[in-house]
């Protein structure tokens, strides 16, 4: 199966900033592992907090994938800090 057009996906939920770990800032995909059939990173776009962002899910090695949050991002939502909740909603699968 070749996967050159994306995939809509309509995959939203809420998340705690996270900042240990592989990336400086970063969320942890609940049940992603299930939801894109893989534990490869994948790329995706979505919105967070109502921002629209692009970015690859990058596989945790334990099952969920973490999505890095950029610091131009976290400045444009007003969160960054550890612990902070978001909304985040995968609306497209493009790897």
């Amino acid at each position: 199966m070749s996967e050159t057009a994306p995939q809509a996906i309509d995959y939203t939920f809420t998340a705690l900033i996270e900042k240990d770990g592989s990336f400086p800032t970063y969320l942890t995909v609940p049940g992603s592992a299930e939801l894109l059939g893989t534990r490869k990173a994948v790329k995706v776009t979505g919105t967070l907090d109502g921002h629209e962002f692009a970015a690859t899910l990058m596989p945790s090695g334990k099952g969920p994938h973490w999505l890095p949050v950029r610091a131009a991002l976290c400045k444009a939502i007003g969160k960054g800090a550890a612990g902070d909740e978001v909304t985040v909603h995968l609306a497209e699968r493009l790897t």
